[in-house]
């Protein structure tokens, strides 16, 4: 199977456990991520947050939904001032230890992996926006930050591919 991009679609933030999260979305084709798959996904969110430790709570969230039956949710969270935080979850992959093929029925995922080629562009994104609104400035900027997202468009494109 020859490698292709993927769809990656950033969305407006929001605030889920007083975390403030901005999101974006992978999918293989245009029509986007189905609704019951988002809220299922965003359910499991809170369980994937670390406890505040005084760090503005922000972060960023990217759901993918395979071309499967597969969907997989990657949690980053901003925690002891420049650290990222990840947590993850998935649905639909029983490889992952899902119980079913449902990709709707989420469950976290206790592995070292932080993501997959399709799911990684943000985080340089995320790094740098980071530096720019809360760690450079005299005064940190959390609606800049949170104003700050990566464009919609193909996987890739944000790292100069």
């Amino acid at each position: 199977m020859a490698f292709a991009e993927k769809n990656l679609l950033a969305l407006p933030p929001v605030e889920i456990a007083g975390r403030h999260l901005k999101r974006y979305h992978v999918t293989a084709g245009s029509a986007g991520i189905e609704p019951e798959v988002e809220e299922a996904a965003y359910a499991l969110l809170p369980e994937l947050l670390p406890e505040p430790d005084g760090t503005p709570a922000a972060g960023f969230v990217v759901l993918h939904r395979g071309g499967d039956s597969g969907a997989y949710l990657n949690v980053y969270s901003w925690v002891w001032d420049n650290v990222l935080h990840f947590g993850g979850g998935a649905a639909g992959q029983p490889a992952l230890d899902c119980p079913d093929t449902d990709p709707t029925h989420f469950v976290r995922v206790d592995r070292s992996w932080i993501g997959c080629v399709w799911e990684l562009d943000p985080l340089g994104h995320e790094r740098n926006a980071w530096v720019r609104h809360m760690l450079s400035p005299e005064t940190p900027d959390l609606a800049g930050y949170l104003g700050d997202a990566l464009p919609s468009g193909p996987t890739g494109a944000g790292a100069g591919a």
